[in-house]
C-alpha cells in the first residue's frame, strides 16, 4: 500500500513533493496452477460471452439454441407418437449439424487468441509466472470444452426425452456413452484445428473466413469426391477420401469403432483396420496443432 508524506513548500508556491513508499506485497502467491485456471476459466466463458457485453453474447447463444431446438423437437414427436427409437442416432446428430458446429468455432477461435496477437498482450501473459505452455493449454482445453458443451447438450436433451418417452435404458444409455466419445473426439479436433488457423493472423475476420473455409470447403470436396467414386463403382477408395476432412475423419472413427452409420455415399465406412487409421489421423492432428501452437506462441512471446 503507498502511503503519501507531502513535504511542505514555502508559502504561495503551488509545487507539492510526495514521497510515496511502496511496500513489498506479503500475501500468497498462486504460482502457474491457478493462473493457467484463471486463464482457462475466463477463456471458456468467453466463448459464451459471459462476462462481456450483450452483444458478444448473442451469436454464441443463439448458436446453442439452434443445436439444442432440433433435439427437443425429435424428442417431443418420439414422446407424442410413442415411438420405440429416436429418429436419429446419438452419433449422427453432430455430423447433421456439422455447419452450426463450423461456424461456432469459426467465430469463437479467433475470439479467444486473435485479441492477445493484435494488441500485442502476449508478451504481458509470460512475464508473469505463467509460460507457453500453460497459455496454449488453458486456450486449448476451454475452446474444446466450450464445443463439448454446445455438441453434448443436444445429447443429453435426446437422452432424456428417450427416457421420457420409456425407450429401452441399456440401449439409449449405450448409444448416449457412445456419442460423447464422438463429440469429446470432434470438440478436440475442431478446437485444435480452429485455433491454429485464428493463430496466424490478428485480425478476427480473416481469421472466420479461414476457419470457416478450411472446415467447409474440406467437407464439400471430399463429399463431392467420393460421390464420384461411388458413381465410378471404386467403393474401394471412399473410405481413404475421407480422410481429408475434419467432418468425414469424425463420421469414420465412430462407424468404425461407435456402431454408428456411415454417412459416406452409399452407407459405406471404414473397416476395422482402415479405421484404426482414421484414429492415427484424428489424435496426430490434434497433437500437431497443440504443437504448432506452441512453437507459434513461443515466436510471439519472444
Amino acid at each position: 500500500m503507498a502511503v503519501e508524506h507531502p513535504v511542505t513548500a514555502p508559502a504561495g508556491d503551488q509545487t507539492r513533493i510526495h514521497n510515496i513508499g511502496y511496500r513489498s506485497y506479503d500475501g500468497p502467491r498462486l504460482g502457474r496452477a491457478y493462473a493457467r485456471r484463471s486463464l482457462y476459466s475466463q477463456s471458456l466463458r468467453g466463448a459464451y460471452g459471459l462476462g462481456r457485453s450483450v452483444k458478444s453474447k448473442v451469436l454464441p447463444m443463439l448458436l446453442f439454441v439452434v443445436m439444442c431446438v432440433p433435439a427437443a423437437i425429435m424428442v417431443a414427436v418420439a414422446v407424442a407418437t410413442k415411438a420405440h427409437e429416436l429418429p436419429v442416432d446419438y452419433t449422427r446428430y453432430a455430423i447433421i449439424m456439422q455447419a452450426v458446429i463450423s461456424l461456432y468455432v469459426a467465430s469463437q477461435a479467433p475470439q479467444s487468441v486473435s485479441r492477445d496477437l493484435r494488441f500485442k498482450t502476449v508478451p504481458l501473459y509470460f512475464s508473469r509466472p505463467i509460460e507457453t505452455s500453460d497459455y496454449v493449454l488453458a486456450k486449448f482445453a476451454a475452446l474444446a470444452s466450450a464445443l463439448f458443451v454446445l455438441t453434448a447438450a443436444p445429447l443429453l436433451v435426446l437422452y432424456i426425452g428417450a427416457l421420457l418417452a420409456k425407450l429401452d435404458f441399456a440401449d439409449q444409455t449405450e448409444g448416449f456413452a457412445q456419442g460423447l466419445v464422438s463429440v469429446a473426439l470432434l470438440s478436440l479436433l475442431f478446437a485444435g484445428l480452429g485455433l491454429v488457423i485464428a493463430s496466424v493472423t490478428p485480425r478476427r475476420g480473416f481469421g472466420i473466413a479461414a476457419v470457416i473455409a478450411v472446415l467447409t470447403i474440406s467437407y464439400g470436396a471430399v463429399s463431392t469426391l467420393q460421390a464420384i467414386a461411388d458413381a465410378q463403382n471404386s467403393a474401394g477408395s471412399i473410405p481413404w477420401i475421407g480422410l481429408f476432412s475434419p467432418v468425414t475423419l469424425i463420421d469414420g472413427v465412430q462407424s468404425a469403432f461407435l456402431g454408428a452409420t456411415s454417412a459416406f455415399p452409399g452407407g459405406i465406412g471404414p473397416s476395422n483396420g482402415e479405421g484404426a487409421v482414421y484414429v492415427l489421423v484424428v489424435l496426430g492432428l490434434i497433437a500437431a496443432s497443440y504443437g504448432l501452437l506452441m512453437r507459434r506462441y513461443r515466436r510471439v512471446g519472444l
